[in-house]
């Protein structure tokens, strides 16, 4: 398919290179709050499984600072979301970072959401195909329910993109983004990953520290 091998790559980059340029004084400046906010570092990476599973850094806005306890252990996520960071999060601004992976070639502006590692094994025949493309920043998933949604019906329709792959799908879902990010809709910080996971994925992992954010 033309679209998918020359066009939209091309398309990623252009986009994501212009974005990332108009930008850049919101980038700066999120930036400098978050310096403050964290009193450290505004960044973080994370490594996440891209097209044909190869492993790459995910680059985001750091939302939580490194507070810890008396006995040097990090506090809860709730305790560290600073008001900056629930804010950005609430916003999807945290996402910005991302068009720098877009640039890079790790991800695309469009398709499956990267999750973490450890779930590689765990995926079913089908739902494994949700990376025979790149990642996205924004997919088919986060316009109909985001974090709302069952582990198994994300994955369903990461494979429904990956198998209807189009231009206009692509357009359809990018205006869908645009409409949920001026609602801030389907956004529930600090959620457990075992609220949605009816897959038993975390629990066999033992995970019910994580948190969602993806």
């Amino acid at each position: 398919m033309i679209y998918k091998t020359l066009i939209k790559p091309l398309f990623d980059f252009v986009i994501a290179l212009t974005g990332y340029i108009i930008l850049f004084p919101v980038f700066l400046v999120i930036m400098i709050i978050l310096l403050i906010a964290n009193k450290g570092r505004p960044f973080f990476l994370q490594s996440r499984p891209g097209k044909n599973q190869k492993i790459f850094k995910v680059i985001k806005f750091k939302t939580m600072s490194d507070q810890k306890d008396k006995n040097g252990n990090l506090l809860s996520d709730a305790k560290r979301l600073t008001p900056a960071g629930k804010f950005i999060r609430k916003t999807s601004l945290d996402e910005i970072p991302q068009l720098l992976n877009v640039i890079k070639g790790d991800m695309s502006l469009i398709g499956p959401r990267p999750l973490l590692p450890e779930y590689l094994p765990f995926y079913n025949s089908y739902h494994v195909r949700r990376h025979e493309v790149k990642p996205g920043i924004t997919g088919l998933a986060q316009t109909n329910g985001r974090n709302n949604m069952k582990f198994s019906e994300r994955f369903n329709l990461d494979v429904y993109y990956v198998e209807h792959l189009s231009f206009s799908l692509d357009v359809k879902i990018l205006f869908k983004t645009f409409s949920k990010l001026f609602k801030s809709s389907d956004i529930v910080n600090g959620q457990m990953v075992d609220e949605v996971d009816d897959l038993g994925i975390s629990r066999t992992l033992s995970s019910n520290h994580f948190k969602i954010k993806s």
